[in-house]
């Protein structure tokens, strides 16, 4: 059967460089700028980077190629465009379950990734205003469950975060994400420069490039090469359904293989400029680089207090911080709208409203796992769970369950189910090693590599 011919008309992209700004924002965000460094600090910096590039280019890669295949053949939602290529296929209905979850996904990402997000807009706040001035460890960590541990606030700051995404997303491809788009992703690469240019002359940049860059294999564990394998796969949003969206909206003359090249150099890119961002400062002040989770909210606080121009220095760091998770925020509710806007027949607007306030209903408990809330573990006689606030829950299951199965089965469906002269049409390269390559990782390398993550994730 025959693609729909009767398909929802959904707008394009008006050039590629807009198209590749707003992928490149899906990819970029708290997960470069917060998660990255934190877990390179703490697994010996240089041998974990260059087993994150590795895995980035020789995994992530082909990965990304394969939702952007999936999404320009289809030219339509995640959802439909699944049903499509599983209709025109024959295939097993089960191989729709790639674009439900790739709308579940998302909005449910959404409702605990805007908590963070609302975190940084709260430090933000806090920066302008000198509030980081003199600082010590112990009064930084009261202050961060201080923030944290107010409702009121956060649900506030949890809402105007939600509400500012959907104000862009509500405007359309052209007057919303594009134009957002064009101005944020310049804005966050230029604070990022701009920011190591100050390490270069006020900072330690010497002790971080050697973090960074000089390796020590040694400090590597098996847990560190599987840690190195998920941030890899997942900082590029494999699984959220933003590939396969983004690129339903792309002209068919833009080349698939170099434009995922491009999404993922500049997510690696902003990864990279962000320890060499923040690591000079912590080197710097004699702070350790694997403090963990707390290295953005509560380490680096005590060194804008310290550091001459720190104010200025805090306030850009956390506006750049916040706009990775806004252009992300952004990404995540178009696969939910685009869907909504085939099946419902409702305006854009409405339906982009109608998914902010699920999302932002769908956050309280989140917001709340940090207050009223935080002794609350509801599934604590699951050994999985055990300790879990619904924040930890959420996140468990997001991160750890739904977005590597959905890896899992993009990889499968697009190595086994597309038939090798469709993907070569797509590819550009039907003979070249590259596309061969990329085959047999979406068949067997990628796969075993997802399943090792999980069992991992799971059982460890």
């Amino acid at each position: 059967m025959a693609l729909a011919a009767s398909q929802f008309q959904h707008e394009t992209w008006t050039s590629r460089r807009a198209f590749l700004f707003a992928t490149v924002g899906a990819a970029v965000g708290l997960g470069n700028l917060w998660r990255f460094p934190y877990i390179a600090g703490q697994n010996g910096g240089a041998g974990f980077v260059l087993l994150y590039l590795g895995f980035v280019f020789l995994l992530g890669l082909p990965l990304v190629i394969a939702e952007m295949t999936l999404g320009r053949k289809g030219n339509q939602s995640a959802v439909t465009s699944m049903m499509l290529l599983v209709n025109e296929g024959g295939h097993s209905p089960f191989w729709k379950s790639i674009g439900w979850l790739s709308v579940l996904v998302p909005i449910l990402g959404l409702t605990y990734y805007a908590v963070v997000a609302a975190w940084s807009l709260d430090y933000l706040g806090l920066a302008v205003t000198g509030r980081f001035a003199g600082m010590t460890g112990e009064t930084s960590q009261e202050s961060f469950a201080l923030q944290i541990g107010q409702p009121l606030r956060q649900l506030v700051l949890h809402g105007l975060f939600v509400m500012s995404v959907v104000v862009v997303v509500a405007r359309g491809l052209h007057g919303g994400i594009e134009r957002v788009s064009k101005v944020a992703m310049p804005a966050l690469f230029a604070i990022l420069i701009f920011l190591v240019l100050y390490n270069i002359v006020q900072a330690d940049f010497g002790a971080a490039m050697r973090f960074l860059f000089t390796p020590d294999f040694s400090r590597l564990g098996a847990d560190a090469v599987l840690m190195a394998l998920g941030q890899a796969l997942f900082s590029l949003a494999i699984g959220v359904g933003v590939h396969i969206t983004y690129t339903a909206y792309l002209p068919k003359e833009f080349s698939l293989p170099q434009s995922a090249a491009i999404v993922c150099t500049g997510d690696t890119l902003v990864a990279i400029l962000a320890g060499l961002a923040i690591f000079p400062i912590v080197f710097q002040y004699g702070l350790s680089p694997g403090e963990g989770a707390g290295l953005i909210f509560v380490t680096l606080p005590v060194a804008f207090g310290q550091m001459p121009g720190g104010l200025i220095i805090g306030t850009l760091f956390f506006l750049l911080l916040f706009l990775a998770a806004y252009t992300t925020g952004i990404a995540m509710v178009e696969p939910v709208v685009s869907w909504l806007e085939e099946h419902r027949g409702a305006s854009r607007p409405v339906m982009t409203v109608a998914c902010g306030v699920v999302a932002w209903l769908g956050g309280i408990i989140s917001v709340l796992s940090f207050s009223v809330l935080s002794d609350y573990h509801p599934l604590e006689a699951f050994a999985l769970m055990q300790g879990k606030t619904f924040f930890d829950i959420l996140d468990f299951v997001v991160a750890n369950f739904m977005l590597p199965v959905n890896a899992l089965l993009i990889a499968l469906f697009s190595g086994w189910c597309i038939e090798r002269a469709t993907a070569a049409a797509e590819f550009g390269e039907p003979s070249g090693a590259w596309f061969a390559y990329c085959r047999f990782a979406l068949r067997y390398v990628i796969p075993i590599a997802m399943i090792v993550i999980m069992l991992d994730l799971w059982f460890s």
